[in-house]
């Protein structure tokens, strides 16, 4: 059976997957506690805490024991201030991480002195009390590193975390590419691995992307090789101002977006819409650029509204389509191959926020999800598939937090309900007339509870421990616990932060199964159809945190064992995937990040780096197979690279101006069945940009700037052959201006 005929009745798989919910929440907690120069607690001193990107703000006052609990803080950077009558005002700047309660001690001095004290002289997080590993990238890396903001990019996740890469189109991070996008503390349910190609979100339209990768909370569900938390624009840094950004360059290559936004002290609104366009889009299978066009576009909306002190509103709304052709070889283009995918995705999710009393809240989001992804096969394709696959989702997430004393206790529901319907065509065409068409309904449901707590045991050592339940219906029943039990000691002077964890993770089934006529069709071809049960995942991780001088320095070494490890095969080149399971899984990695405070008053650097290793182990366990015997001992998964670095400079330079670069390594993946590897290969990108007066700026960026040319990936049993994105040049221009 040739390739492409095996591609093309693997496509015939309607495979959809559910997994878990996740409430990821995009809310920390600040507590600041007051005392004077005898330490003792200073009474009703007020405590604000403002936004160092926009003019959001959150007060407090003291109590009788000096301290002030600030809830509901949106993940971000934070000017914390504090002044009493007849002491002087001080400010410490922090960094808020989801889930997480940043504690500052204020020893205010009397008279009339102001005093300032950077907690952390970079945006990287640092939390003593959390086990999580996790990344903070900010607007401004957003808009000047490199290629970032490009709205078909995902650059801003693989320049800035740690084993994070795309192969074949599809982002992989930790050696699982089961990652999940959350908006505004709320997840965006997408059971379809490796379905759609498309962006999820636009980059513009991020304030903050908070990265976890690991030592997850209970709260978190199990599509955790990456956990990507947006905190999307919200108008609290604009007041009645437009902005219009627009470019172009290579391949016709076009982004831009038009947005607006304001706000007031009770609420404020933001609104975008964008479109691209480029003759260049997914990885081509040759360095020759073929059929290879992209266009789409989509809207974005945040809303916020503080009803009263104690009740807050938030809704968020995003829609967006996306058109690719599929990519051809020479020898595709000359037989007359003209395939093509098309995706939509719509969600809305709206939020209630409430403060009971001090230190409790509860935050209830119900959600809606629309998502498409439909693969066209050309009129010329021998045979020519269709593969019309949308999902609708509907649900909600409930969960009550309480901070006190030395607790930090969160529990929580999630449920979703699922429905996708899926058309199958195969026309033969080869002179016999043959023709299938079938449409497949299927439906489940997702329902979790979590418990989990973080409790401050002294001022060096907290520990962190939770357990999560999930019932999954389907064509299967399953029921799984998944602990978590993670600690974090702050070695007291040198401030340094070493943290362990050990969690079990659950990712439920796929809905779908093959039937009827395309079960024919695949047992006459040598090839069944095994259900694919959910994925169970163990890992073991340990780390280590540095400050030194406003630097930060983390280190982590990880070990994950998975079993029925949930991954995919390729529609020969064509970039569109459909998902199996192979019977375990061991993924070994060390990792360590750099972030520099700024440097000489101008600029700042980062660095990323992983060594990993990424093995399959026995045979497909679900999915498609032609039920071959397994290989004896490990083999290396086709997105193995042992060493990725990524590292880069943003420096600002006279007249207004500043320059930007980012240099990416990577050892080279795997080499068609293996063990050898290909290549390594770098990139290095570079951007220039330049403010003329407060309302004109211009940036040109220039991708893999040296014009290397190289194979991400050749043709083997789980990918496509890919070739790395050319040397791509563009001029973009920014407009601000009020309305």
């Amino acid at each position: 059976m040739s390739c492409r005929l095996a591609g093309l009745i693997g496509m015939l798989a309607a495979l959809a997957f559910t997994p878990m919910s996740i409430h990821a929440s995009v809310f920390g907690t600040v507590k600041a506690i007051v005392h004077d120069p005898q330490h003792r607690p200073i009474q009703n001193a007020k405590v604000v805490v403002k936004s160092r990107t926009s003019s959001f703000h959150q007060d407090g006052t003291t109590n009788d024991e000096g301290i002030a609990t600030i809830l509901n803080v949106p993940v971000g950077v934070y000017d914390v201030t504090v002044e009493s009558q007849g002491f002087g005002k001080q400010q410490q700047t922090t960094t808020v991480a989801s889930g997480n309660i940043e504690e500052l001690h204020f020893a205010l001095a009397v008279g009339q002195v102001e005093q300032t004290l950077e907690v952390t002289g970079a945006p990287e997080t640092i939390h003593p009390s959390s086990s999580t590993s996790q990344t903070l990238v900010d607007r401004e890396q957003i808009a000047e590193t490199p290629g970032v903001d490009r709205t078909n990019s995902l650059s801003v996740i693989t320049d800035f975390v740690p084993g994070a890469y795309m192969v074949h189109d599809q982002l992989h991070v930790r050696g699982g590419h089961q990652v999940t996008w959350a908006i505004d503390g709320v997840t965006v349910p997408n059971t379809n691995i490796a379905s759609n190609v498309g962006p999820q979100f636009s980059p513009k339209d991020m304030d903050y992307l908070e990265v976890q990768r690991g030592g997850y909370a209970a709260e978190f569900g199990d599509r955790t090789y990456g956990v990507f938390n947006v905190v999307p624009r919200s108008g609290f840094e604009r007041t009645r101002q437009a902005e219009l950004v627009t470019s172009y360059g290579t391949y016709n290559t076009t982004d831009d977006q038009l947005s607006l936004g304001d706000h007031n002290d009770r609420g404020a609104y933001y609104v975008s819409v964008n479109g691209n366009r480029s003759d260049y889009g997914l990885a081509p299978p040759t360095s020759k650029v073929l059929h290879d066009q992209v266009a789409g576009g989509g809207a974005f909306t945040s809303l916020i509204l503080n009803v009263n002190p104690n009740n807050q509103l938030r809704f968020v709304g995003a829609a967006r389509g996306d058109y690719y052709q599929v990519p051809n070889s020479p020898d595709d283009q000359a037989n007359g191959i003209r395939d093509r995918e098309r995706e939509q995705d719509i969600f809305t999710n709206f939020t209630w926020v409430h403060t009971y009393g001090p230190g409790v809240v509860l935050t209830a989001s119900p959600f809606l999800h629309f998502n498409r992804a439909a693969f066209e096969g050309g009129p010329a394709d021998v045979p020519s598939a269709t593969d019309n696959r949308s999902s609708f989702y509907g649900g909600a997430e409930v969960s009550v937090g309480v901070v006190k004393g030395r607790h930090n206790f969160k529990a929580g529901v999630s449920a979703f309900g699922q429905r996708d319907t899926t058309l199958f065509a195969v026309v033969a065409n080869d002179g016999s007339g043959d023709a299938l068409s079938q449409t497949d309904r299927e439906s489940g449901s997702v329902t979790a509870l979590y418990v989990e707590d973080q409790y401050k045991v002294t001022t060096w050592l907290t520990v962190n421990g939770g357990i999560r339940f999930t019932h999954f219906a389907g064509l299967l029943k399953e029921n799984v616990g998944s602990p978590r039990l993670g600690a974090a000691i702050q070695i007291p002077r040198l401030k340094w932060i070493i943290r362990g964890s050990y969690s079990r993770f659950y990712q439920a089934p796929p809905l779908s199964t093959v039937s009827g006529p395309l079960l024919d069709l695949a047992v006459s071809q040598g090839v069944g159809f095994l259900p694919l049960r959910g994925e169970r995942d163990e890992q073991h991780e340990v780390g280590l945190t540095i400050p030194v001088r406003g630097w930060v320095f983390d280190f982590d070494h990880f070990r994950t064992g998975a079993h029925n490890f949930f991954d995919h095969d390729v529609l020969a080149n064509s970039n569109i995937f459909f998902p199996l399971t192979i019977q375990g899984a061991r993924i070994v990695g060390y990792e360590a990040t750099v972030r520099s405070p700024k440097l000489f008053h101008r600029g700042d650097i980062h660095l990323s780096y992983s060594r990993q290793s990424a093995e399959g182990l026995g045979g497909i366990t679900g999915g498609l197979t032609d039920f071959s015997p397994p290989p004896d001992g490990a083999f290396f998964l086709d997105h193995d690279q042992r060493h990725t670095l990524s590292t880069g400079f943003q420096m600002t330079a006279p007249w207004k101006s500043w320059i930007s670069g980012n240099f990416v390594y990577g050892s080279g993946f795997l080499s068609q069945n293996g063990p050898a590897h290909l290549p390594s290969s770098h990139v290095f990108d570079l951007s220039v940009g330049k403010s003329f007066g407060e309302n004109w700026s211009a940036k040109l960026t220039a991708t893999n700037f040296t014009n290397k040319q190289y194979f991400v990936d050749v043709s083997n049993t789980f990918g496509g052959s890919h070739f790395g994105e050319p040397r791509m040049i563009s001029m973009q221009l920014r407009y601000r201006f009020h309305y």
